[in-house]
């Protein structure tokens, strides 16, 4: 690796984000604690992170799109993949079945898929165009990535077939209360549960968390239902493992685990996960009982940027 990361003590630290095909990791091979701050030297701007085999993680540049590789046990991290001009970098899902990297393209309007063996492009996507496109965020099935855009109330589904190959991108649009018209950044982060029959859509703009029933791509609407119970402004990244969320709120700087109904019809608030570490976190990663944060620092003159490890607390 091109760059060496620093790691530095963090007291209290507390984090998270989400693979949707998650890699079993003994707790035994993360440090004990499960908390530390790794820093990215070089990086102009971060924003999302994936979990990758074992204890490798990924974190982009949104700024550049450049991408990050590390690894949370043994504090290394350095310039994996230097972007082509032009591309950025925001949310992030590792398909770590075949060796892939699906990446949001933000205000491109792209999503960009590179081989976490080489490095390489393995595909670049045209997703949306416009003021009406910023593709925020992905999440993986068995059958293909669904990605976001916080300007449209769209969905957009890229299949991916056994041996790793991309299709045709499909557009979705959302119906029911998450297609309410908003103002700012609505659709963001997005999860999925029950093998892929149903989507959880993190909406920034209402500060609240959608069931998406994706059966509805062949048509090209897909129905919406608000999961009911709790709040979360500012909710950004979403990790779900079971029926356990995570939720990143970047400007309250905290993640709130919440335990979600067995029909997802409503949630209870069980945790507030907090850290002195945390400067606006956006998205995580999860790696047995450790959460991996990458600090945004929207708004803010920073000279560095960091992925926040911190106790998962399920």
């Amino acid at each position: 690796m091109r760059r060496t990361v620093q790691r530095r003590a963090a007291v209290g630290v507390f984090a998270l984000i989400a693979l949707i095909v998650p890699v079993a990791v003994p707790a035994t091979a993360l440090p004990p604690s499960g908390d530390g701050v790794i820093v990215l030297e070089g990086a102009t701007g971060t924003e999302g992170i994936a979990a990758g085999e074992g204890t490798t993680f990924y974190a982009g540049d949104r700024l550049n799109g450049d991408i990050y590789r590390g690894d949370i046990r043994d504090d290394t991290a350095g310039l994996f993949i230097d972007a082509p001009d032009g591309r950025a970098a925001i949310g992030m899902k590792a398909d770590v079945t075949h060796d892939l990297l699906f990446v949001a393209g933000g205000g491109t309007g792209d999503a960009y898929v590179y081989s976490t063996d080489t490095g390489d492009t393995v595909g670049v996507v045209h997703l949306a165009a416009g003021q009406d496109a910023f593709i925020n965020d992905v999440t993986l099935t068995k059958d293909g990535a669904w990605f976001t855009n916080s300007f449209a109330a769209e969905l957009y589904f890229l299949p991916v077939d056994k041996d790793g190959g991309l299709g045709e991108v499909e557009t979705v649009t959302l119906t029911g209360p998450a297609a309410d018209p908003w103002t700012g950044f609505g659709p963001n982060g997005i999860a999925a549960v029950n093998g892929g029959k149903t989507l959880i859509l993190a909406h920034s703009a209402f500060g609240a968390l959608f069931t998406v029933d994706p059966d509805g791509v062949d048509s090209g609407t897909a129905a919406t239902a608000r999961i009911g119970g709790f709040d979360v402004p500012n909710v950004d990244g979403i990790l779900v493992q079971g029926r356990q969320l995570w939720a990143v709120q970047n400007q309250k700087n905290r993640i709130s685990r919440i335990k979600l109904a067995s029909d997802l019809s409503s949630g209870v608030v069980g945790d507030v996960i907090t850290s002195p570490a945390f400067n606006v976190p956006t998205t995580i990663a999860k790696f047995g009982n450790t959460l991996a944060a990458v600090n945004a620092k929207f708004g803010q003159p920073a000279t560095e940027f960091e992925v926040v490890l911190v106790p998962a607390r399920d």
